[in-house]
């Protein structure tokens, strides 16, 4: 006690005088120098705080804190009782190291470490900003087995998620996982659903998948022996009857029997080549075609067989759309399997006739998953059957057919519509004319009805729409066999019509007989004007005579083409001196003076030009005077334009005439009264 006692004055003394010197050193400059500085920095009892540093300077000194850490008072500090903490650098920069690295503050520092899924571009595990950046990494890509052999693999952003493929299912239940969590086992479709093919179809379980086929005499409906669920149902498979006791030795019998072979090779082996039995049974026909032209009593038979034939085969075939053609037939087959009711057109077609219609309609209530329509075109065959014809069923009302022949290719139509006898919507076919219709003749869309005499066309179901002297295009409610005719009927004028033609005529010859008798017997009104109205109204006169008499008098044709003629003749008469009237009205008004025509011009200019036409007419196309209903001029090569190409001249010439004439008037009008308006001119 008494020993500390001693070095605690020991102590007090040493500082007063240390005191009392450094006061003596700032008291006077001599002895300040005389003391000298000292570096106040390694002074035993430590002047700055702890993670600082002390800086000496001649008259003081002073601290400053070390990196990673911040004064609690200035940066340069001397001041008791601040101090140096230590700064978070991972806290204060959110973002110091990027967005996938983690931030680990330390003691005066940080450092930085890519997060669980990415990986540093440099390779250093441990670095500071600027150093390195963080980049994802794809595990799938670096490692194809991570999931598994049946599972996907799927990379996410610094991860990733393993899920079973198609036909398999993870052990632990769970949808998602990642490796090692679970892996993935087959699932055997057949056994955990006993009636997914269906009633008559054999399910066969695979990796990843089943497959299904038809049992034994049974057919699938899309034509594939292997298929899934909701792709084809299985149907019995009816194969045809072979042919009757009369039809075996004849190329029908041929054609049935080797249908029936193939349905039934098809039932006990697998489906045949389609496109090879399909060219079969068109050799077959070519063959029964190249005979001959067909008798009419097998006629129906024969369209049928075929058209049966061919949607058969279309059932083996495995392409959607198929085109073969033979020598005497053509046929294209469209083809649709299908899930849901397909939608949307279908067009069929050669060279000679287009099918229009829809899947729609080509399918029906059809639910076997299964469509198909089918177009046979026959090259010859409108040989056998261009006199085939029901007059009585073809014919209009109030018309007489005089003549009818076929004037296209014949074609057959079928789809897999159950009901194709009553359609929901019309289909259209667009047939090409074998020979130009110019002459007249009416397009008739028919089609080939069975009946107890071997068949004949009707009408029964089929419009035309449309008809030029190339095309004709028919909308038929029902499907068979179609054609279009060409048709010529004779009009049957009604009693009412022949009535009205009657009586006006006879009021019009009545009047122009009164004016006949007023021009030529009143001299007062006798003129060039009066001249050329007399001579108007003659011409009219036996025209409207003659017409009366003899228009329909087609029995003689002699008779007919003189009648013809006459009417050619007074008819241009008449417009010549219309024309006359036009020439003599601009007369008088523009030349005022000297506006009479001589008589013997006027007659030469009246009767002398149609007679003229008329000649020229005559000696060019005298086979053009008459035609089969009407004494009147025909409409072949376009003979009917040596009336009209007259009558349009002399009507333009008027038209001429009458503008001039009212200018004219216009002009003198002005010059009598200026102040008169333009309408009233014109009035």
């Amino acid at each position: 006690m008494q020993e500390s006692c001693r070095l605690l004055l020991l102590g007090i003394c040493i500082g007063a005088a240390w005191d009392q010197v450094e006061c003596s050193c700032n008291s006077s400059s001599s002895i300040k120098e005389s003391c000298g500085d000292r570096n106040k920095c390694a002074d035993p009892v430590p002047l700055c705080p702890n993670n600082s540093h002390c800086f000496n300077t001649p008259e003081s000194f002073y601290c400053l804190c070390w990196a990673g850490f911040r004064s609690t008072g200035k940066h340069n500090f001397t001041e008791i009782g601040t101090f140096c903490n230590e700064i978070n650098e991972c806290k204060e920069n959110r973002t110091l190291c990027g967005q996938n690295a983690w931030c680990q503050n330390t003691i005066g520092n940080y450092s930085c470490s890519c997060k669980t899924g990415f990986r540093s571009s440099s390779g250093q595990e441990i670095f500071m900003d600027g150093q390195s950046s963080c980049a994802e990494i794809n595990e799938c890509k670096e490692n194809r087995t991570l999931c598994g052999q049946n599972a996907w693999c799927q990379n996410t952003i610094g991860s990733y998620s393993c899920s079973c493929k198609t036909g398999f299912r993870s052990s632990s239940g769970q949808e998602i996982f990642m490796d090692r969590q679970s892996s993935c086992a087959d699932i055997d479709e057949c056994k955990e659903n006993r009636t997914l093919c269906g009633q008559h179809a054999s399910c066969r379980n695979t990796i990843g998948s089943y497959s299904c086929s038809c049992k034994t005499g049974f057919r699938s409906s899309s034509g594939q022996e292997i298929f899934m669920d909701g792709q084809s149902s299985c149907a019995e498979l009816r194969c045809p009857e072979g042919p009757a006791k009369n039809e075996a030795s004849t190329p029908l019998g041929e054609i049935q029997r080797m249908l029936r072979e193939t349905c039934l090779q098809q039932s006990d082996q697998g489906s045949p080549d389609g496109k090879q039995v399909l060219k079969d049974v068109l050799g077959m026909v070519d063959h029964l075609l190249h005979a001959g032209p067909l008798p009419k009593a097998i006629t129906s038979r024969f369209l049928q067989i075929v058209e049966d034939a061919v949607m058969r085969v279309a059932l083996l075939l495995d392409q959607d759309q198929t085109q073969i053609n033979g020598t005497t037939l053509g046929v294209e087959i469209r083809l649709s399997r299908f899930s849901a009711p397909p939608q949307g057109p279908v067009t069929l077609g050669s060279g000679n006739v287009t099918l229009n219609t829809d899947w729609s309609t080509v399918a029906g209530e059809n639910s076997s998953g299964f469509a198909v329509a089918a177009l046979v075109s026959y090259y010859n065959l409108e040989e056998s059957l261009n006199h085939s014809f029901n007059k009585d069923s073809l014919a209009r009302e109030n018309h007489t057919i005089t003549s009818v022949q076929l004037n296209s290719k014949i074609v057959s139509a079928a789809i897999s519509n159950g009901a194709p006898e009553r359609l929901s919507s019309p289909v259209d076919f667009t047939f090409s004319h074998l020979q130009l219709n110019d002459s007249g003749h009416a397009a008739v869309c028919v089609y080939w009805k069975d009946d107890s005499t071997g068949g004949s066309w009707s009408r029964d179901g089929c419009e035309t729409v449309w008809a030029n002297q190339t095309y004709t295009t028919c909308r038929c409610h029902h499907l068979s066999s179609f054609a279009v005719l060409m048709a010529l009927y004779e009009i049957q004028d009604t009693f009412e019509l022949q009535l009205i033609t009657w009586v006006g005529l006879g009021l019009s010859l009545l009047c122009l007989l009164l004016s006949i008798l007023t021009f030529s017997c009143c001299r007062s009104v006798k003129g060039t004007r009066s001249t050329i109205h007399l001579h108007l109204c003659i011409s009219l006169f036996i025209a409207d005579l003659v017409f009366l008499a003899g228009i329909s008098s087609t029995s003689n044709k002699g008779g007919c083409a003189l009648v013809a003629g006459l009417l050619h003749f007074f008819f241009l008469a008449v417009f010549t001196w219309m024309c006359l009237e036009g020439i003599q009205l601009y007369r008088m008004v523009v030349t005022v003076f000297n506006a009479t025509l001589s008589r013997r011009f006027m007659l030469l200019f009246g009767y002398g030009i149609p007679a003229l036409i008329v000649g020229i007419s005559a000696a060019a196309n005298s086979q053009g005077y008459g035609t089969k209903r009407y004494c009147w001029l025909s409409l072949d090569k376009g003979f009917i334009w040596s009336f009209f190409g007259p009558v349009c001249v002399i009507i333009l010439l008027n038209v001429l005439f009458f503008v001039i004439t009212i200018w004219k008037l216009a002009e003198k009008f002005a010059s009598i009264n200026p102040d008169l308006s333009n309408l009233k001119k014109i009035q």
